[in-house]
């Protein structure tokens, strides 16, 4: 039996090209290595120039890309709390105190134990208001009286 060192070759980086993705995963390396292992299966079915090989790996490579971008490529579960790790979001509609007078559009409320920087229209302290909206960790209010 005669060796094709060039479809062993194919063979052998497809599956360092797979088992890297499991030591540093991210999805990229995976495809490289489905369109390597898919070089090796054309290797075995024609007789391929060194650069036809390279080429096709190039254009495979790509093709593979493309397709996990389109079709598996945030496609995760959806959270059933998806503000979760937003917090600033999560306390849109809350009624609160002013902790500190809104002048000049900014001031200062406590929602639980914690102070949140608050814009908004100018307010005394001890108003009550509904958070609206959140830029980053600032909160957006209003009267709620």
């Amino acid at each position: 039996m005669q060796w094709d060192w060039q479809a062993v070759t194919w063979a052998v980086v497809a599956l360092v090209l797979i088992a890297a993705e499991t030591l540093i995963p991210g999805a990229f390396l995976l495809w490289l290595g489905v369109a390597a292992a898919a070089v090796f299966v054309l290797l075995l079915l024609f007789d391929l120039s060194l650069l036809s090989q390279a080429v096709a790996f190039v254009v495979l490579s790509v093709i593979s890309i493309q397709i996990y971008r389109t079709r598996f490529r945030g496609r995760g579960r959806q959270s059933d709390r998806p503000s979760l790790n937003r917090r600033a979001d999560a306390l849109v509609g809350h009624v609160a105190i002013l902790h500190t007078a809104i002048v000049q559009g900014h001031g200062r409320v406590q929602i639980a134990d914690a102070y949140w920087d608050v814009t908004g229209p100018d307010l005394a302290a001890g108003t009550r208001v509904r958070v609206v909206g959140s830029e980053g960790m600032t909160l957006r209010v209003q009267s709620a009286e």
